[in-house]
């Protein structure tokens, strides 16, 4: 390996570091700002409203505690859903016990889904900012490891960050790079969130 790509190496594994520790941060100084304990509405209007999804299987990237996880599997959802950190899978285990539903929660990276037991498809996918959160040089990958994954007309229910919530070249994201990075998919609808920083709600199909 010469030296520029050992470089690019260690800055690629520098960024992916730096976010599991942040995500650690927050979790060990108390609930996370996205793991708010309400389900969003956009989901429950997916999931209940009048036209609504039957309900099917799902796979959720960056369950946090679980709290959408266990809303899908009571509303009838064979729901698998992974979380980067052990802390947090373990929280979704408690929160779906104590609910009484089957969730099958795995701890491991949503970049990197080849090394999980996930073999799909999937009718639907859900993303509580967790993509925005990813360092750029793994988003191509998470979009492929989804698509693999994907049951004709799949739906992608993406909610992030928009790059000017933040000072740093990593987070946020835009309908046009999903665009971009989804190829085979369709953005459907892009939604304006009501926070203080610049937020959004992407509804993506596969066509």
């Amino acid at each position: 390996m010469s030296r520029p790509d050992a470089a690019r190496t260690r800055t690629a594994t520098d960024q992916e570091e730096a976010v599991r520790r942040e995500l650690e941060d927050y979790y060990r100084a108390g609930r996370p700002p996205w793991d708010t304990g309400v389900t969003p509405p956009e989901l429950v209007a997916l999931v209940e409203g009048p036209d609504g999804l039957p309900p099917g299987r799902v796979l959720e990237l960056g369950c946090g505690t679980g709290t959408n996880a266990t809303y899908l599997a009571r509303n009838g959802w064979e729901v698998v859903a992974v979380d980067l950190l052990g802390r947090a899978v373990d929280q979704a285990r408690e929160k779906a016990a104590a609910a009484g539903v089957a969730v099958r929660l795995l701890h491991g990276d949503a970049t990197r889904l080849d090394d999980l037991d996930v073999p799909g498809p999937y009718d639907l996918f859900f993303d509580l900012s967790c993509y925005c959160g990813i360092p750029p040089h793994r988003r191509d990958a998470y979009a492929a490891g989804l698509t693999r994954r994907a049951a004709p007309g799949a739906r992608l229910l993406m909610f992030g960050y928009g790059p000017e919530a933040f000072d740093d070249p990593i987070s946020g994201v835009t309908a046009d790079e999903l665009r971009g990075r989804f190829p085979g998919w369709e953005l459907v609808e892009t939604t304006p969130g009501t926070n203080p920083v610049p937020t959004f709600c992407f509804t993506l199909r596969l066509r």
